[in-house]
């Protein structure tokens, strides 16, 4: 496999070395750090972020594990946020990445800088993480700034992100492994972000402690009655819709606006890359629900519905998978 450039310090290389390391499935490097795995790309990254980011109570923050929602979610909370700023027929989501109008901290402020500028970002800011709780910055858990969590079934987000890193091979040269194998570690925790049940439980207990900073949210509720879920999380981050707005109409058009359907057909999310190699296009290939029966067997539901019973249970957190 070609050598991942990490622009690491001594201190930091003599760490990451120090550290238990896997292949992930897609053949890229994994570390496990601060109870999580992360990719070796993202170390510098991470280190910087919780080292140099400085929260603002006025911030809104979405976390999620990867291909849990993220791109909906993002075209969502950045409408809602700016939706005075801009109206619905001239929203810069019309001809921008949802991914481009609100970035990710450990995948693209960090990673281009090691202190970025983000003290001139329009307010409130709207960013993203894939990080789980405990790897926030101390910033950020200590300020009041909103936590939008949102999760998805694990079988639909486990097949997802398989299609998503097959079409984009952040090392085309590694060696892949086999779904079943696959599968395997992703139950047993070792995959990017994960283990997948500590993530959950991570934000959920967050929200039950703090349930005025941390909202979490299924993919599933949201497919199912956008709408509810919509005046939810504009509530949640301060931003509730008016009478007014309500009666003309507004939180359809901005469901509407953001929908997959609408999204996937926007000629920017036809063509173009982000991150320098992932296909714009690429976010976009069924966002439904329950795609999992096409591709795994009862077997492997089965094993995966006795994990969440033994990870979930007292939690009160329930998953219908």
């Amino acid at each position: 496999m070609d050598k991942v450039p990490l622009n690491l310090s001594p201190e930091e290389e003599s760490l990451l070395e120090s550290l238990e390391q896997q292949n992930n499935w897609d053949g890229y490097p994994i570390c496990k750090f601060q109870g999580f795995w992360l990719p070796f790309w993202l170390f510098h990254p991470l280190l910087c972020f919780q080292r140099n980011f400085k929260a603002r109570d006025t911030d809104i923050m979405l976390s999620s594990m990867p291909k849990s929602g993220t791109t909906w979610m993002k075209a969502l909370l950045f409408v809602i946020a700016n939706r005075n700023q801009f109206p619905i027929d001239q929203s810069p989501l019309l001809v921008n990445s949802s991914h481009k109008l609100v970035k990710s901290l450990e995948c693209d402020y960090y990673m281009e800088h090691d202190n970025p500028d983000l003290e001139t970002l329009p307010q409130p800011r709207v960013l993203s993480t894939h990080l789980p709780h405990q790897a926030l910055a101390s910033s950020l858990i200590d300020s009041k700034c909103k936590i939008v969590y949102i999760c998805r079934n694990p079988l639909d987000q486990f097949i997802s992100e398989q299609h998503f890193f097959l079409k984009n091979r952040l090392w085309p040269n590694a060696t892949v492994c086999p779904l079943d194998e696959s599968f395997g570690m992703y139950c047993d925790g070792v995959h990017a972000f994960g283990p997948f049940c500590d993530h959950l439980l991570g934000y959920w207990n967050a929200s039950l402690e703090n349930p005025d900073r941390v909202l979490f949210l299924k993919y599933e509720d949201l497919k199912r009655d956008s709408l509810s879920e919509i005046k939810k999380i504009a509530e949640f981050v301060g931003l509730p819709f008016s009478e007014e707005e309500e009666k003309a109409g507004l939180v359809g058009e901005i469901s509407k606006l953001c929908s997959f359907d609408k999204l996937k057909d926007l000629e920017v999310n036809k063509k173009g890359v982000h991150y320098g190699t992932i296909t714009n296009n690429s976010f976009y290939r069924k966002g439904g629900v329950g795609d999992w029966v096409n591709h795994l067997t009862p077997e492997m539901a089965d094993r995966m519905k006795k994990l969440l019973e033994a990870k979930l249970t007292g939690s009160g957190l329930m998953l219908d998978i």
